[in-house]
Parts: C-alpha cells; structure tokens; sequence
C-alpha cells in the first residue's frame, strides 16, 4: 500500500525535528524543505540537513531567497538579538526577532511543493510557547492557510487533494515537545535552536529561543546536548577559565 506524502517545513531546530519525526511515527513519506534566507543562524541549515539524514526522508529541498532585502527583523537585519529577557517579556509583545511574513512565505512554497509532489499534508512546528509572540504562528492563521491552500490551488479546485496543515506541537510546551522527541527517539544534539550564535556555531544561551530550549531540557531533567558558548553543553551555567569566553 503507498504511503501517503507530507511535506515538513524543517528549519533544524527542536520543534521542527520533533514534528518530522511525528509525521514519520504517522506512516507518512515524508520529504523536507528549509530554507536559506538571509538568517543570521544560518548555520541551522546544517542541523537541518543532519536531522533529514537521519530521519531518512525521501527528498530533502533547500530553497534560497534573501528576506534580507526587506529587513524588519533582528535574524535578517543588523539589529541585536534580545538577550536574558523573563518569561513575560517574552510573551508581552511581538518580539523583534519575529521576520515579516515567514511563515506565510515558508508554508506557499510548502505548498507549491506540496502540489508538485502529489502531497496533501504540510507539517509545521509551530507551539503555544510561538504564538503568543508570533501572529504567524496561532491556530487561526494556520486554519485561515489552510482554507487558502485549498482555494488557491489546481488540486484544491479540482479536488483531487484536500490541503491539511498539521501543528501536533501548538498545545505543548517546550518540556511536552521534547519528551515527545525523545519517545520517537530524536536526536537532539543534532538540532540547533539559538537565534544568535557565535562565529564556531555555538548557541548563545541568552536569546529567547535558547532559554526556552534550555528550560524544556531543565523541566525534562536531562541536560541539553546542544553546545553553548562557555559553557558544559546543556547546563547554561558558564564555566570560568575554559577560554570559550
């Protein structure tokens, strides 16, 4: 019996490696598309790839376009990262490090994608820890995509696909998401997650993004395997004299 095809919109950081690996449990055929746009933690492209490999998908696409050009946003222009900001300021406003539109842009090509390969179903790691900072990330933008996908396109007009979006990760938290990574056996000291990391690729430790992967593997009671500058991988407690100031 063929399986059924998914798209997985795949960044390379934990919750995209976690939502592959549940499309995979899932008995889908699953095929990958990342992007490079112009993202100062480019280097989450290769723990894209990594993550791809080793989860065996059938084909993995990488598209290059520069929002750069646009700018808006502290991962595409030159505008500093938030660093050591609590919890509430982070879910008190639309934080600079939101990119205009992404996630609208991501999911058309997913779609475009999506049709070429004869595929109805798109996954995205969107959570409930994202979309009270990012519009582009609640479930009324993704239901409102998904009525789009399904007019926009030859195979929604004509019926012979029913777009879905899946977002098994929106009601979780970063502890739930990883857990349930870790049950379907994710490698995690694949995947980087850091908004702004040093030159050798090393996670910051201070962004948004990292504190809220940190805290995930903290409330797991397991060490992250990611490496941060300066410190053990995993602790975000800084070691004095290692040199990796």
């Amino acid at each position: 019996m063929t399986k059924r095809r998914a798209i997985v919109l795949l960044s390379g950081g934990l919750d995209s490696a976690t939502v592959l690996a549940i499309a995979k449990a899932e008995g889908y055929d699953v095929m990958a598309l990342s992007f490079r746009y112009g993202q100062r933690h480019a280097v989450e492209l290769k723990a894209a790839r990594a993550v791809a490999h080793a989860a065996g998908v059938a084909r993995h696409l990488e598209v290059a376009l520069d929002l750069r050009a646009m700018g808006g946003s502290a991962l595409t222009a030159d505008i500093p990262v938030p660093r050591n900001r609590s919890m509430d300021e982070q879910s008190s406003e639309i934080p600079v490090t939101y990119v205009p539109a992404r996630n609208t842009i991501f999911l058309a090509y997913a779609l475009g994608f999506a049709e070429v390969e004869g595929a109805a179903d798109l996954f995205l790691g969107v959570n409930s820890l994202d979309y009270s900072g990012y519009p582009d990330c609640r479930p009324e933008y993704v239901a409102a995509f998904e009525r789009l996908a399904n007019l926009a396109t030859k195979a929604g007009v004509e019926g012979t696909a029913k777009f879905r979006i899946h977002t098994p990760l929106i009601d979780l938290s970063k502890r739930e998401i990883i857990a349930r990574g870790l049950a379907l056996g994710v490698d995690y000291s694949l995947t980087h997650s850091c908004y702004d990391p040093s030159p050798h690729g090393e996670a910051c430790g201070e962004c948004d993004s990292c504190q809220l992967r940190l805290k995930g593997f903290r409330e797991n009671g397991i060490e992250d395997p990611a490496s941060y500058v300066g410190t053990k991988a995993g602790t975000g407690n800084r070691e004095q004299g290692t040199g990796n100031e």
